[in-house]
């Protein structure tokens, strides 16, 4: 539940194996954005963390509409975004003469939080 003192409405999304380098510079995009035009940036990005922001935002936004049934789309912004680091599966990467690299499958985790717009901007 969100009140005037709370900091938003959130929803999360973890152990996504993505590294969170290559989700960060959308993430940015979208910081402090109205919801609406942070969707439609969403919806025509090529990169694979896009669409997984966009769920995640998407979750967040259903999360405030549904516990302030007179909030609408258009009062909410996303006030933060965050794209924090998972745990690294270990994997080996067979190499020449015998020998062997670590290969590290990044994970990340992402956390949204989306507020209304009146008074809080």
């Amino acid at each position: 539940m969100a009140s005037e003192k709370t900091k938003g409405y959130t929803a999360q999304t973890k152990f996504l194996i993505v590294s969170p380098y290559k989700i960060r510079p959308v993430a940015n995009l979208i910081r402090r954005k109205p919801y609406n035009e942070a969707m439609s940036l969403l919806e025509n990005m090529p990169q694979k963390g896009a669409r997984l922001i966009k769920k995640t935002v998407k979750s967040a936004a259903y999360n405030a509409l549904s516990v302030n049934k007179q909030l609408a789309e258009d009062m909410l912004y996303i006030k933060d975004i965050r794209i924090d680091d998972g745990p690294r599966m270990k994997r080996i990467w067979c190499r020449g003469r015998g020998r062997a690299d670590m290969l590290l499958k990044r994970m990340s985790h992402i956390t949204v939080i989306v507020d209304e717009t009146g008074g809080t901007k």
